[in-house]
């Protein structure tokens, strides 16, 4: 890695957001960008495909709250290019706090990437994931120039193992890197490349997004994701992984929400 990187586990000394940000809203001190999927799939597609590595993060309940627990994360998403919601519930209940919340969640803004803006030729790079996923969605959309690498289980502790995804960030100029190894793993890594410079692109933090893209995950229907109930289809579709997330924690959320002031902060 670079010298003068100073990204250090939870340690944050990052540089600010590589363009303005829109207009956001804060709860309890995290921020939302005022952006719905259209006018952030928008932005994505006009920004220019050699500019300095910039990244996206799409914060959702189970983040929101994370970020209540550990507030030194927060500069990650601040440092963010765009802070995109990624949940109708929070959405929903923000609204009863009189926040209006955009709604972007992040395996949409990626499908509509993939229909909509990535072509055959357009460089591509995947951090995590199995070879199946990234074959499956190789195969899906054609993809020439589609690069994939996948760190180890634990990387983010390992400073080595950090420097090699963002070496191999560096090596595979790509317009999309999707980082998917999970939150907040993939967003410290979107900010040890920022950190580290040398590197192009947009980093997209969404990370189930590509196996749902790729079609080896399926997403509830549409009209479960309208009625806010997407979070069931998941907890039936891994109970093991996600019950503790979607069961244990809908009570904090309900109370943390109770604390945002009327019109958000």
């Amino acid at each position: 890695m670079a010298a003068g990187n100073s990204f250090s586990g939870d340690a944050m000394d990052l540089p600010p957001a590589a363009a303005p940000a829109p207009a956001s809203q804060r709860l309890l001190g995290v921020r939302f960008d005022a952006l719905d999927l259209t006018g952030a799939l928008a932005l994505l597609t006009a920004r220019e495909p050699t500019a300095p590595f910039a990244y996206v993060v799409t914060p959702n309940a189970d983040h929101w709250i994370r970020l209540q627990d550990q507030p030194r994360l927060r500069p990650l998403y601040d440092a963010a290019w765009l802070s995109l919601c990624d949940s109708r519930i929070l959405r929903l209940l923000a609204a009863r706090r009189g926040v209006a919340l955009e709604l972007a969640p992040g395996s949409d803004l990626t499908q509509r990437l993939f229909n909509e803006v990535i072509g055959p030729e357009t460089p591509v790079t995947v951090i995590g994931g199995t070879e199946a996923v990234v074959e499956a969605l190789r195969a899906r959309y054609g993809l020439a120039r589609l690069a994939h690498h996948n760190p180890p289980m634990g990387f983010i502790r390992d400073p080595a193992a950090v420097a090699a995804v963002v070496d191999f960030v560096r090596a595979h100029p790509a317009r999309f890197v999707l980082l998917c190894v999970g939150s907040p793993q993939q967003e410290k890594l979107a900010a040890a490349i920022v950190a580290a410079g040398g590197a192009s692109g947009i980093g997209l933090c969404v990370g189930a997004a590509a196996e749902f893209v790729a079609g080896v995950k399926q997403r509830a229907p549409e009209w479960v994701q309208r009625a806010s109930l997407e979070w069931l289809h998941r907890l039936g579709s891994e109970p093991r992984r996600l019950w503790r997330r979607y069961l244990l924690e809908a009570p904090r959320l309900l109370r943390l929400m109770a604390r945002v002031p009327p019109g958000g902060g």
